[in-house]
């Protein structure tokens, strides 16, 4: 897992960013918001803390795997407050990282800010296909929560699942912080960090099925949103991750049968590429539907990785890509950097390294619309034409053999 394909650590390019902020920067925080969505339903959220009796933590043997997950769900309308971007300790752990980075002060950087997404509101009658979220290397859960907030409006069950010990911190519902806890990074590292996150997304899938059958999984008891269990339709099953996250997605679908389709966003499938270490899912390939997205220099003609799976693949499978995005595109940060740059005065070019120069707005609803047909059509049996071929409603965005 080398290669920049696999790093996300919050801001990232922090050097540079640090040295093209102005002296003059408005000591005000910077007004961040995500897109809206764009579905037809409201959208209701709701955590579980999930405990894994049956299995050490790999990072700190002498004691349980514990999950955060957000679930978001179509839901009834409500004026109630929407959910913030990230629980208070995260967003100041992360907001003090991105600082340092940006050689900023951290009250510039409010990641409190609110999402479209109300907590424990009831979910509207019906049951709906399930998507499963990882996040990449280093990142919180949150950094997904536009693409997740969309596919939830538009009818999707949606989880995303925190690699505990992996992002800088993630809070527990008694305040409790784990805190990152890798060790250094090396081929078996990342193997077992690899083999770590698999079982993480089969046993959230594993406690998933516990409540679509009436029962409460998270480990407090807390109360859950009227509906929400009844709404699990489990015999359709997606997962999607950006990043490590891509590579987890394909990697639990090797040995998962329970997930009927799957995305990568720009992640890499190797251990190492040099050496032709690469994971299963990559050797192997699938038999079942997978989509590739990628961005800027990454594509199955610079990842050996992608090009092992493409010839190992026996199932549908797209190759979509944004040549003017980055590595970060396929996450929050395509909507957020944008504004933090314009908020410090940064040159477009300190921030190319993150995001790319493309559009963000065209950038995110390309991604939205691309991924929201991939479900439609392989989770709800909806063929989409949007799938077919390139779209003038997407110009950035590029079909690769």
């Amino acid at each position: 897992m080398t290669g920049k394909r696999l790093i996300v650590p919050a801001l990232l390019a922090g050097v540079a960013l640090a040295a093209a902020v102005p002296a003059s920067a408005s000591p005000s925080a910077v007004r961040f918001a995500l897109p809206a969505p764009t579905g037809p339903h409201a959208v209701g959220t709701t955590e579980l803390h999930l405990v894994d009796h049956a299995r050490p933590d790999p990072w700190l043997p002498d004691t349980t795997r514990e999950l955060m997950v957000t679930v978001r769900y179509p839901a009834v309308p409500s004026a109630n407050d929407e959910a913030p971007f990230m629980p208070p300790a995260v967003a100041e752990a992360v907001a003090a990282s991105d600082a340092r980075a940006l050689g900023i002060d951290p009250a510039e950087l409010d990641y409190g800010f609110a999402t479209h997404s109300v907590p424990d509101v009831p979910a509207i009658p019906g049951r709906r296909p399930v998507v499963l979220y990882s996040p990449g290397r280093g990142n919180p859960r949150a950094l997904g929560t536009g693409l997740l907030e969309q596919l939830a409006s538009k009818g999707y069950v949606v989880v995303a699942i925190d690699h505990t010990h992996e992002p800088l911190a993630v809070q527990f519902p008694n305040g409790r912080i784990a805190p990152r806890s890798l060790p250094p990074l090396t081929i078996d590292v990342n193997k077992k960090l690899m083999a770590t996150r698999t079982q993480d997304t089969a046993f959230v899938l594993d406690q998933l099925e516990v409540l679509a059958a009436g029962g409460n999984p998270d480990a407090g008891g807390r109360p859950l949103p009227p509906g929400l269990g009844r709404s699990l339709d489990l015999t359709r099953v997606g997962v999607v991750g950006h990043s490590a996250g891509g590579f987890t997605a394909g990697e639990t679908m090797v040995s998962d049968r329970r997930i009927d389709a799957g995305a990568n966003l720009d992640g890499s499938m190797a251990y190492h590429q040099a050496t032709g270490d690469f994971g299963r899912v990559a050797a192997e390939g699938l038999d079942r539907p997978f989509l590739l997205m990628s961005a800027g220099d990454h594509s199955a003609a610079s990842d050996l990785s992608w090009q092992a799976f493409l010839a190992h693949h026996r199932g549908w499978v797209r190759q979509l890509h944004l040549p003017d995005g980055e590595h970060s595109s396929f996450t929050d940060h395509q909507s957020l950097v944008p504004r933090l740059a314009a908020h410090l005065g940064l040159d477009p070019a300190v921030t190319a390294p993150i995001v790319g120069t493309v559009d963000p707005a065209r950038a995110t609803a390309a991604q939205r619309a691309y991924l929201t047909a991939f479900f439609d059509q392989h989770l709800r049996h909806r063929p989409q034409r949007l799938l077919d071929g390139p779209s003038d409603r997407h110009p950035d965005v590029r079909f690769l053999d």
